[in-house]
């Protein structure tokens, strides 16, 4: 695939042109659905699986989809063994440190009722 200028950057994205269902099938006829159950914990690679129950969470779930789609650049560039073991590893979005919450260090201003507040300290 080349870059188009109707499509720049086509070229770079590997999942370019690549369904969600083409992918989902791929992994399932590579891995079965408790392979893919033990990779990504989700409801409907568990509980009777389908393709289209799948398809249908995954278009619905941002989450789960990029775990999907982690799972199966790490098959197609060769990083995900027959065992789902992986031997270089993406991080999906599950996998990240989640974000502290920002907590202000700020001082009411001068006139606020908080400063007259028994756990604010002075």
């Amino acid at each position: 695939m080349t870059d188009t200028p109707q499509n720049p950057g086509a070229a770079k994205d590997p999942l370019h042109g690549v369904t969600l269902e083409k992918l989902l099938t791929t992994l399932v006829d590579n891995f079965g659905w408790p392979a893919l159950a033990s990779q990504v914990n989700i409801n409907c690679f568990k509980s009777d699986p389908s393709i289209k129950s799948s398809l249908k969470f995954l278009r619905r779930t941002p989450w789960a989809r990029k775990e999907v789609e982690t799972l199966y650049l790490d098959f197609i560039e060769g990083h995900l063994r027959p065992d789902m073991t992986r031997s270089k590893r993406r991080t999906p979005l599950s996998a990240e440190k989640p974000q502290k919450p920002k907590v202000s260090t700020a001082k009411p201003a001068a006139d606020s009722p908080w400063n007259n507040h028994p756990l604010t300290k002075k």
